[in-house]
């Protein structure tokens, strides 16, 4: 006698139309609070990388006489450019992992 495998499925048909909506919305979701996040730490980022950059530009003597106003913004760009990407992407990240140990019977393959 042979067995036959049974595979849990979703209430939902794995390509149907509320299926897609569910899914794009999750991603939307997902995305927008990495967008947030990414913008909270970038701001803090600026703050916290411009005091002491403008500080010691005009307080070191090296400082002064090497990093004009581009440098400065260079600098203070980068880390929040930086700042953005990494939290921005950690959060989409860990909002898709939480996601898909919610509802896992979606990851399945067919």
């Amino acid at each position: 006698m042979m067995s036959k495998n049974v595979v849990a499925q979703s209430p939902l048909p794995r390509n149907s139309v509320a299926s897609l909506d569910q899914k794009l919305a999750m991603a939307k979701r997902c995305s927008h609070e990495g967008v947030v996040a990414g913008a909270k730490a970038a701001a803090l980022a600026t703050i916290a990388t411009a005091i002491p950059t403008l500080a010691s530009a005009r307080m070191l003597p090296w400082a002064r006489a090497n990093l004009n106003h581009t440098a400065q913004a260079l600098i203070i760009s980068t880390v929040a450019g930086a700042a953005y990407f990494i939290v921005a992407d950690k959060t989409v990240l860990a909002t898709a992992r939480k996601n898909s140990f919610r509802n896992p019977s979606s990851n399945r393959e067919a």
